[in-house]
């Protein structure tokens, strides 16, 4: 099935592209978001958009490109979610995961606002599904996926 498209999708898949959390305003200050791009930046890599910073108001998070992004704004009465409801990213490679894993927990040693929920392994027989939870100072905890095909070629998984 290589190569076909969805007749919803011609042009190709669809993709998300950004999540949006209300915060509150101090937390877009100068200093919080200083806090926000410490983090994000030394553990993610990722990387705020300063032309689109507002002040105590909104700040937006490049996650690796400029098309996908974390949407932050300022709100009287911001998110507030359980501990476990996050907002997932797949990444290519268990390495990749772990680099992930060893920035956070090392992050964590110097700051414990640092949430983290080790590496885990969903085993579903031909395929396992790897992950681990990650929250700093956002209302949403951030999940990372790597899936493993076991008996399954890479070729036939990343033609598809």
């Amino acid at each position: 099935m290589s190569g076909a498209t969805h007749p919803f999708y011609r042009s190709g898949k669809p993709r998300f592209n950004h999540v949006a959390m209300s915060v509150e305003s101090e937390l877009l200050s100068a200093s919080g978001r200083a806090d926000i791009c410490r983090f994000w930046g030394d553990v993610f890599g990722f990387t705020e958009m300063p032309t689109m910073t507002i002040d105590r108001k909104r700040m937006i998070l490049s996650c690796v490109h400029w098309d996908q992004f974390i949407f932050l704004i300022a709100q009287d009465d911001p998110m507030k979610c359980p501990r476990m409801d996050h907002f997932g990213l797949a990444v290519g490679s268990l390495d990749d995961l772990k680099g992930v894993q060893e920035r956070a927990s090392k992050f964590k040693d110097g700051d414990p606002r640092v949430d983290l929920v080790e590496l885990n392994v969903d085993d579903q027989g031909s395929i396992k599904i790897h992950s681990l939870y990650v929250r700093y100072i956002l209302p949403m905890m951030c999940e990372l996926q790597w899936w493993e095909f076991v008996d399954t070629p890479s070729t036939l998984v990343n033609s598809a």
